[in-house]
């Protein structure tokens, strides 16, 4: 991961909640909610909780007297998150570093991610941070996505991109979304962390939108992926964007599309 695969910054955390959240990330965070909920957590943590997309679906399914903290790295990111949901007395919301948790030893009964382990610099770091905040028979639960050749429109538009591009291909979705997909390398990982007996459910959902453009706008401008399009041209966003809703197109047909998605949901307990 380069450093600025972290960069969700001016326009970006708007057209990602607008256009990627409803694309592929609802349907895993209604899944990653109902999970959580069953566990009747009283005190939760949510790490690089992105727009809230998680925080929104879970929210309601916590007991009145739940403690909710909400956390990311990136605060244009956090503030939109909060900016979404009503005031609620039991939620907080944090700027956090999941590698260096601003939390007491033993804190809380779950801490759970979905899609941000891929972007920690030194994963062990951040689920040692997640064990030592989580109390005795606490669960960490997260989620990543498989590899790209799994995540068909992903896989479609960082195609399209290095035809575009072919000296330089913009390659921030294979590299840091899709790039922690070994299920060998997360149990490790883990067992490095002081955690055992990880259990990784890989699961397959459906992506769809109403038109080929919307894929092609939620990753080319939802996503870092558009840093690193203006980088190499800045004049060549919308462009590219157009290339890309061709490419999904000729793929997909002109009308509504739809396309496999697919990640791996990891539960470990303390």
């Amino acid at each position: 991961m380069l450093e600025t695969d972290k960069a969700f910054t001016g326009s970006v955390p708007e057209n990602y909640d607008r256009h990627m959240v409803p694309l592929i990330f609802e349907s895993y965070a209604a899944d990653m909610a109902q999970r959580a909920a069953t566990l009747s957590p009283s005190t939760v943590l949510e790490v690089a909780a992105g727009t809230g997309v998680v925080t929104r679906a879970l929210a309601p399914k916590l007991s009145a007297d739940a403690s909710y903290t909400v956390t990311d790295l990136n605060r244009p990111m956090l503030d939109y998150a909060a900016s979404r949901l009503p005031p609620d007395s039991r939620i907080t919301w944090r700027q956090a570093d999941a590698l260096a948790l601003p939390f007491e030893n033993a804190a809380f009964d779950l801490v759970c991610c979905q899609f941000g382990a891929m972007f920690f610099p030194d994963r062990t770091a951040a689920y040692r941070e997640a064990k030592r905040v989580l109390k005795p028979g606490g669960h960490f639960l997260f989620s990543v996505w498989d590899r790209i050749e799994e995540n068909v429109f992903a896989d479609d538009v960082t195609n399209a991109l290095a035809r575009m591009f072919p000296n330089d291909p913009p390659l921030f979705l294979a590299r840091t979304p899709h790039g922690y997909h070994d299920t060998a390398l997360i149990r490790s990982e883990l067992e490095h962390a002081g955690f055992s007996r990880a259990t990784i459910e890989t699961r397959a959902e459906q992506s769809r939108a109403p038109s080929p453009r919307v894929p092609a706008v939620a990753y080319c401008q939802g996503t870092v992926l558009r840093n690193e399009i203006e980088a190499r041209d800045p004049g060549k966003l919308e462009a590219a964007t157009d290339y890309a809703t061709s490419a999904i197109a000729d793929r997909h047909g002109s009308g509504e599309v739809a396309a496999k998605i697919q990640a791996h949901v990891i539960m470990v307990a303390v």
